[in-house]
């Protein structure tokens, strides 16, 4: 009885001894090789470099850098115009990496351009996520004070606005996310941001130009669009 108790508790010993000896499972939200690539547009009077403070928050959890795009384009154009560039930034990263698929993340004006690829341009199979950070989907009447094209596309009831949310407001074979902060301080009303068929999601007191940096947001879209 004895002997049979000592090889027992060897046996123990030794699974023991070899489960703590794997590899732990990767973390929730990490790059894995099925992680799409992610393709960034800005915002109105902005620029590429808006999404440094994000990017460098992927790649800190694995994303390669190639996997990360960020494109700067002409914010006073038409946001229709500039879907079309949307369209050939999508292709360029798919190219660069053989990905199937991207997700595209976005803030403010930067959701009305790539919903109007999405609407029109895009073929079924290339994107997986859309993100808005701050959109004006329905209008924001901050749009009031400037007068270019794609200001006024941005104003509430605007032709551009009400073609674009007519009929679903989240078409396609995508899964579309919404984040919108109480304290936008831009985006007028707030809830502009939400869309029937997404995932809309209110986050803490964040103003308008930091829903980009702010850490727990980036946190929940990195794990949207890596679901």
């Amino acid at each position: 009885m004895k002997s049979l108790m000592t090889r027992a508790l060897l046996a123990l010993a030794l699974a023991v001894t070899t489960l703590v000896g794997l590899p732990s499972p990767a973390r929730a939200g990490t790059w894995t090789p099925s992680s799409n690539p992610v393709l960034f547009v800005h915002g109105w009077n902005s620029s590429a470099s808006t999404w440094n403070t994000m990017i460098g928050r992927f790649q800190a959890d694995g994303w390669p850098s190639s996997h990360l795009r960020a494109f700067s384009y002409d914010t006073s154009r038409s946001n229709a115009t500039t879907a079309q560039v949307v369209a050939q930034e999508v292709d360029k990263l798919l190219a660069a990496t053989g990905a199937s698929k991207v997700d595209i993340v976005t803030h403010s004006m930067g959701a009305l351009s790539s919903r109007y690829y999405l609407k029109y341009l895009a073929s079924s199979g290339k994107v997986d996520r859309w993100v808005s950070l701050g959109g004006p989907n329905h209008g924001t009447s901050s749009a009031n004070t400037c007068s270019s094209t794609a200001c006024v596309e941005m104003r509430v009831g605007s032709t551009f606005l009400a073609d674009l949310n007519a009929g679903d407001e989240t078409p396609g074979a995508f899964g579309y996310g919404t984040w919108r902060s109480p304290c936008d301080g831009v985006i007028n009303p707030v809830d502009s941001t939400v869309l029937a068929g997404a995932t809309n999601t209110r986050t803490a007191c964040v103003f308008h130009t930091n829903l980009q940096n702010d850490a727990t947001i980036y946190g929940q879209v990195r794990d949207f669009v890596n679901s």
